[in-house]
């Protein structure tokens, strides 16, 4: 961004691309790692806030933790290893990566409403702008986008 002053131009310094904010944790499966996986999230979403002075409403941080919950429990639940939870956020969007040492690959079920249990996948699907899954050398990647504020 340049800023005209008495007819001088004065580079503002706001113009240099700016790095998203990124964390990861790693859990070992333990009882609590769920848990403790929301609280890093919402850690997160509250950095977001006052490092890229985003406006973040509760409903948005709601679904970033909802997401994490559903992908951590996931990776708990079928995984036969640790796992690690990566966040990746910016002032519209926040994507939540779970690796985990499992090679099979999700299987998202059809809608049901009488079924009990297996609506995480559905879940996120819904509250993702974009949800993508991918093999890696030690297992897989389950990457969900979810948007703030609208986006």
């Amino acid at each position: 961004m340049i800023e005209h002053v008495g007819g001088a131009v004065i580079p503002t310094g706001f113009d240099v691309p700016v790095e998203p904010l990124r964390r990861a944790a790693h859990y070992t499966g333990e009882a609590g790692c769920i848990a403790e996986a929301r609280s890093f999230a919402a850690h997160f979403v509250g950095r977001l806030r006052t490092e890229w002075c985003a406006e973040i409403d509760d409903r948005a941080e709601d679904e970033v933790l909802l997401v994490v919950s559903e992908l951590v429990t996931n990776a708990d639940r079928h995984s036969n290893g640790p796992y690690i939870l990566e966040l990746e956020g910016t002032d519209t969007s926040v994507t939540v990566c779970v690796y985990d040492s499992s090679a099979a690959l999700p299987r998202r079920f059809p809608r049901d409403p009488e079924r009990v249990g297996r609506h995480g996948l559905e879940i996120v699907h819904v509250l993702a702008t974009r949800v993508t899954v991918e093999r890696v050398p030690v297992g897989k990647r389950v990457s969900a986008v979810v948007g703030l504020n609208g986006t």
